[in-house]
């Protein structure tokens, strides 16, 4: 059975209409004979929301007890019972209840495509993960429901639910959102227009992020290399000279120009070297590029135009920027440049900018290397040279200066052979040394139009010339060859030196590291495949590009890493002396892959390393602080069962206040251990919601003497958003710790005070107080600082506190007392601005 399809309602933000529109395409599919269910949607009371729902079938729910209260969950079982077609899922990024099948909603949709149903759901652009601190830093508001990002990004068909800030805010005001009591403080915190536009802003962005992820794909399928200009791309081709800041900067102006415009630098390096490229330059470029919002690329071409050009229409750019040619006037007759042919070829789909610098006309500095795979136009030239070259002068020789003589006539005839070595090569110096003994002999040699030589002192003189000719061509080739070798040896160091700068600068990453390989050796795919032994299959271990390959014998470059370990490549077969670099790039990635699983195994070990301290502590704790009031209990309930003594009414009461302390303590241990246990495996899931801090303290003093703690809490104090349940424990263990250690006659304060945008709750006691070393580890697990007093515990109770409290977003912090003594702190998040809107869109605001 295949995977389901995926489709999600993706709003700008809450109240424009995602559920209703799912609602809608629920009611079209019926219409259309699908068999579509509600498995679970949230009107929230909305009326026309929820008259959406008449005549669609609904999953029941399931119900899950949850500290003494009743929720319902999304009831995957019974939908997968059910297997409908379609299931209508809302709230994507919804957090389950504990003991729900899974924690987050999105993974139960996940079981839901598994199992072959196609899913329906909605999601605010709010609640993706990676927005959670741009959204937050907009609307003061952080999102605690999210879902990660590659979850959206694998939907099969994603479609924006958009209104604009206007008409979103008018929804509210008619009441068509939000119960009428909570519409002014929406509209004046969350919903402000400034904020919605924002929102807007990032759906939009986001959406069109995923679109031009599908138009990339939809080009690669089809193999459309024409650009299609959808939005705004620019490349800039700089070479590593001075000049490449000034064109930087003014892509990245002209891609201001238009929104959502993105600047590509790419760096092509020869294949036979770039000698006037500074790596140090190139580094600086690169900084500046990324620091303007743009990428840099590095890419090998030996024809640098058709490089750039094939680079630019595969990353459908719609402008490229060049500088003017830093060559000489003159050098323009042998060649047009690189901006030159770049305008000339690009086509009607690519502007091609040439801007004008200070560098300009100056000179490269150091000349291009000249290889030995000159490439086709050098060897046409080299032949042309050899051999039109002689017949060309033969003819001028012969009809207007026919007495220059046999010496002279040599070295003229040797010129092209040197020039057809230098353009060509051995192969056309050879053949025009060839061909010029053969003129010498037939025009300018007694006798003449004869291929006969009367003269021996010509024939030495014809063997001498081919001798030299040979000579000149050999050297010439070899000091060529020569060249090539050196300045291949140094586009190999360029990248090399580039690869350990990625590394230096901590791009660790397998993805990118492989993403680097693809554009340094202009590849369609790489993908790393590895296996345990020879006989069990290939797996990836990272891969890019389209359509990667799962086996190296599929690929068309293989480059083994060890035994069980290898790079492929698809695209095309790349030359020998390339695989120097490449194997170089393999183990790179073997070593990312290598530090990665370190770094996973290291994590792995210190959770280990701390769960066998937990538990090494806690088998110590209960050894002996679960042990004693059990042994006062039992002491307790022996002597009321005993008949040999006759126990008064007095000693019965005193007994059974010893069994009630005895369990009273037990239950406080236990609670204690068991929060730590939900802390340590991170299901500490809070509720926020309004709180006024003179409802929950009180309650949190109910286990301690009456007369051992003062308030001083004003009833002006604004509203804290907070979980009542988690911030009542995290108080009641801070002030039971705080009357343990103060002394008789003292009493502990408990005050509260507004500090900048947090409440401030602060525990004084006079005890003996506890030095700055030790501060911060009297909040770690199983910790007591100094002789603790009788009963004190197991030392989970600050630990408990600390962490229900940064689960909230608070803090716990310990200060000494002026005069003696400890004073824990507690801040805590005010509801105020948007906070008391937040605690209503992970509920309420849906659609």
């Amino acid at each position: 059975m295949g995977r389901g399809k995926f489709r999600i309602y993706l709003g700008s933000a809450p109240g424009v209409g995602k559920t209703y529109a799912m609602l809608s395409e629920g009611h079209r599919r019926v219409e259309r004979g699908t068999d579509v269910v509600v498995a679970f949607v949230e009107h929230h009371h909305r009326p026309r929301t929820e008259v959406m729902l008449h005549g669609l079938e609904q999953i029941s729910r399931r119900e899950l007890e949850y500290r003494g209260s009743t929720f319902t969950e999304m009831d995957v079982d019974a939908i997968l019972a059910r297997r409908p077609a379609v299931a209508l899922v809302d709230e994507l990024a919804h957090t389950n209840v504990p003991g729900a099948r899974n924690a987050k909603r999105w993974q139960d949709v996940e079981e839901l495509l598994q199992a072959g149903i196609d899913v329906v759901s909605t999601v605010n652009i709010q609640h993706l993960e990676s927005l959670g601190d741009v959204v937050e830093t907009i609307t003061g508001v952080r999102q605690r429901e999210t879902v990660p990002d590659e979850v959206v990004r694998r939907a099969d068909q994603i479609e924006l639910v958009d209104m604009s800030p206007q008409a979103l805010r008018r929804r509210m005001a008619h009441g068509n959102i939000y119960k009428p009591d909570k519409v002014d403080a929406a509209l004046s915190n969350y919903f402000r227009p400034g904020n919605l536009t924002a929102l807007r802003e990032l759906a939009l962005l986001w959406v069109a992020d995923r679109v031009d992820e599908y138009l990339r794909e939809y080009r690669g399928e089809h193999n459309i290399r024409t650009t299609w200009q959808a939005r705004e791309r620019i490349v800039v081709g700089i070479t590593g000279g001075p000049e490449g800041r000034t064109l930087i900067r003014r892509a990245a102006r002209l891609a201001e120009k238009g929104s959502g415009g993105e600047v590509l630098a790419v760096y092509i390096a020869r294949s036979d070297g770039l000698t006037a490229a500074s790596p140090k330059e190139l580094a600086v470029q690169r900084t500046l590029v990324e620091d303007l919002g743009g990428t840099f690329h590095h890419v090998i071409g030996d024809n640098i135009p058709d490089a750039l050009l094939e680079f630019a229409r595969g990353v459908n750019a719609t402008q490229i920027v060049l500088g003017v040619s830093r060559r000489r006037s003159w050098q323009s007759v042998f060649s047009p440049g690189v901006s030159a042919t770049v305008a000339r070829e690009s086509g009607p789909d690519l502007d091609v900018h040439i801007v004008t610098h200070d560098e300009a006309a100056k000179g490269r500095g150091l000349p291009v290397a000249r290889g030995a795979r000159l490439g086709r136009p050098r060897l046409i030239w080299g032949w042309v040279t050899g051999i039109a070259g002689p017949a060309l002068l033969t003819v001028l020789l012969s009809q207007v200066v026919p007495e220059l003589g046999l010496a002279n006539d040599m070295l003229l005839f040797l010129t092209f052979t040197v020039a057809a070595a230098l353009l060509g090569g051995l192969l056309p110096a050879l053949a025009s040394a060839a061909f010029g003994s053969l003129l010498l002999n037939y025009y300018f040699t007694p006798p003449v139009h004869k291929l006969t030589i009367a003269d021996p002192k010509n024939i030495v003189a014809i063997a001498i010339f081919v001798g030299v000719a040979v000579s000149v061509a050999s050297v010439v080739d070899l000091a060529a060859r020569r060249t090539h070798q050196a300045a291949r040896l140094r586009a190999e160091s360029e990248i090399l030196s580039f690869l350990a700068g990625s590394i230096l600068r901590g791009e660790t990453a397998l993805d990118a590291l492989l993403e680097r390989v693809r554009e340094t050796f202009a590849m369609e795919s790489v993908a790393l495949l590895e296996r345990g032994t020879d006989v069990e299959p290939w797996t990836s271990a990272g891969s890019t590009g389209r359509n990667p390959v799962t086996r190296p014998e599929d690929a068309d470059v293989d480059m083994p890493i060890g035994e069980n370990m290898s790079l492929a490549l698809t695209g095309r077969v790349l030359p020998a002396e390339d695989r120097r670099v490449l194997g170089a790039f393999a183990a790179q990635a073997a070593v990312v892959l290598d530090r990665q699983r370190l770094v996973d195994e290291a994590e792995e070990a210190r959770r280990l390393i701390e769960g066998n301290r937990i538990r090494t502590a806690l088998l110590a704790a209960v050894s002996h602080d679960l042990r004693t009031p059990l042994a006062g209990i039992k002491a307790s309930v022996s002597s009321l069962r005993s008949t040999d003594v006759e126990w008064s009414e007095e000693d019965q009461a005193d007994l059974l206040e010893g069994i009630e302390d005895g369990t009273d303590r037990l239950d406080h241990l236990i609670g204690n251990l068991l929060d730590m246990s939900r802390l340590q495996t991170g299901t500490v899931v809070p509720i926020i919601r309004v709180t006024d801090l003179d409802e929950v303290v009180p309650m949190a003093l109910v286990g301690v003497p009456d007369d051992s703690v003062e308030l001083d809490i004003p009833e002006t104090l604004p509203m804290v958003a907070v979980d009542r349940g988690l911030l009542e424990r995290s108080v009641a263990n801070i002030v039971e710790n705080a009357v343990k250690y103060s002394p008789a006659a003292q009493t502990v304060l408990v005050s509260a005070s507004v500090l900048a945008d947090r409440l401030e709750l602060r525990v004084v006691d006079r005890g003996p107080g506890v030095p700055d070393e030790a501060k911060d580890r009297i909040f770690e697990p199983f910790q007591r600082y100094g002789d603790a007093p009788a009963g004190a515990g197991v030392g989970l109770g600050l630990a408990v506190a600390r962490g229900f409290l940064e689960a909230m977003d608070g803090t716990l912090t310990a200060e000494d007392t002026p005069g003696g003594g400890l004073t824990m702190v507690l801040t805590l998040p005010i509801a105020r601005g948007a906070l008391p809107v937040a605690a209503e869109l992970s509920a309420d605001a849906t659609t």
